[in-house]
């Protein structure tokens, strides 16, 4: 795909023609196809996928008048930086997560971090959907509502293209204002370890999609399991992920 749609965007820069511009778009429809498939879509009336696959291609477009083939840069590194900016500010702009969402979040959190203490293990969602008194299909849509609002903190850079994403230290509901005073190296360090200490199968599917870049789509045929049940795992991966670091640091 790369080859490809750099040679007509070559193209495209020595001649800027409307049809040659048409034809970059089509080229790249790959590329947005593949960031939207990483992201699990709001319950919003503004977050259908046509939305935001036209979201995506304007970011393509704005990318491709900016693009400077002198600077020896990709044209598929340069779009894909644009393309998924476009997409975070959007889903951000439309705030598809609710005040009282955000508090059962930080409830499941809460929930998770005491039965695990409470029962020496991991807790199952059965569990957790009992603690927190709520039938387990809510505690699923909560989960996949957790990894849709997770993706937009752990794929947004701190400063410019080339900089670090909230991905690096797995942030807090307000990690973005503490992000500074955090020692990247040891936070990457206990990280590290609890993501050794997941269950297989979680290993695996966080290696899938945040280092192999696969869609939930796409890991979801791997396990033969629903895209919808990929993002809940994910979900409860993450906020498990997050429990686990903010008792450490708060023990350190």
């Amino acid at each position: 795909m790369t080859e490809d749609l750099q040679t007509t965007v070559d193209r495209y820069m020595a001649d800027p023609s409307p049809a040659n511009r048409e034809a970059v778009v089509v080229a790249a429809v790959p590329l947005v196809r593949s960031l939207l498939g990483k992201l699990t879509l709001p319950n919003h009336t503004l977050a259908t996928y046509e939305d935001l696959e036209n979201t995506g291609l304007l970011g393509l477009l704005q990318a491709l008048d900016t693009y400077d083939p002198d600077r020896g840069t990709q044209f598929v590194t340069h779009a894909y930086w644009r393309v998924r900016g476009s997409l975070i500010d959007y889903l951000r702009s439309i705030d598809a997560l609710s005040r009282g969402k955000r508090k059962k979040l930080a409830e499941a959190n809460k929930a998770i971090d005491t039965l695990r203490q409470m029962l020496g293990e991991e807790p199952s969602d059965q569990d957790v959907a009992d603690y927190l008194d709520v039938s387990l299909d809510e505690y699923y849509s909560l989960m996949s509502e957790a990894q849709c609002r997770f993706a937009l903190s752990l794929h947004t850079t701190m400063g410019d293209e080339d900089s670090q994403t909230m991905l690096d230290v797995l942030p807090h509901e307000d990690g973005e204002a503490g992000f500074a005073a955090v020692d990247h190296d040891s936070v990457m360090g206990e990280l590290e370890k609890l993501i050794a200490e997941l269950p297989e199968r979680q290993r695996i599917i966080m290696g899938l999609y945040y280092t192999e870049d696969l869609t939930l789509r796409e890991i979801g045929a791997f396990f033969d399991l629903t895209e919808a049940r990929i993002s809940q795992i994910l979900g409860k991966t993450l906020l498990t992920l997050r429990s686990k670091l903010e008792a450490v640091q708060a023990t350190a």
